[in-house]
């Protein structure tokens, strides 16, 4: 329970990152943060420890003194910024980056449609990195094989680049999900496209 997930949020309701229930506690007791209910009501360590409905849940912490509800949402104070941080070198992120579309037939697919190509085969000396892997369907992707786009008499719609960190593509690490998140979050993810790759 303690290792489990909560949302945090900076002081405008954007989500920045995820910490455990035990740190979430933390910042809750030395006031660095507030949990939030599904409302939007903010509440600090003292007046969440003491909210009675929640005492008979099960998504609790029980002490030798206390049954305190488990945060699923905390905001932050003071923070107003964002956690800065790199993309994660995922498949989610490629298939976000790539739009979802066949990087040399142009045809938009589901994320299941869609394989991870290697511009510069693997076995060619290619390598897992931004610059070097594309969204493509199979039916390219057979096509392809291990050559090259111009070996394979191919063309690439974009040159494949690192894309620009944006706050939400560091966030769902996790396959775990609570419904106290869902007024926060747009669009549910599976940890299949959170995996950081390995180059």
């Amino acid at each position: 329970m303690l290792t489990s997930p909560v949302l945090v949020l900076n002081r405008y309701f954007v989500p920045v990152t995820i910490t455990s229930v035990r740190r979430a506690f933390v910042m809750l007791y030395g006031g660095v943060a507030k949990a939030v209910d599904g409302e939007y009501n903010t509440f600090d360590f003292e007046s969440w420890s003491q909210i009675s409905e929640f005492k008979e849940q099960d998504d609790v912490i029980r002490t030798v003194s206390a049954v305190i509800k488990t945060p699923r949402v905390i905001i932050l104070v003071r923070y107003e910024g964002i956690i800065r941080k790199e993309a994660k070198f995922n498949r989610l992120n490629i298939f976000r980056r790539d739009g979802g579309t066949c990087q040399y037939c142009c045809k938009q697919f589901s994320r299941s449609e869609l394989t991870i190509d290697h511009v510069v085969p693997r076995s060619q000396g290619g390598r897992s990195v931004w610059d070097n892997v594309v969204c493509c369907c199979i039916n390219c992707n057979r096509k392809k094989g291990g050559q090259t786009p111009v070996q394979a008499r191919m063309k690439l719609k974009t040159k494949p680049k690192k894309p620009l960190w944006d706050p939400f593509s560091n966030i769902y690490i996790k396959a775990v999900r609570y419904k106290e998140w869902e007024p926060f979050l747009n669009f549910v993810d599976i940890s299949y496209w959170n995996v950081e790759l390995e180059e």
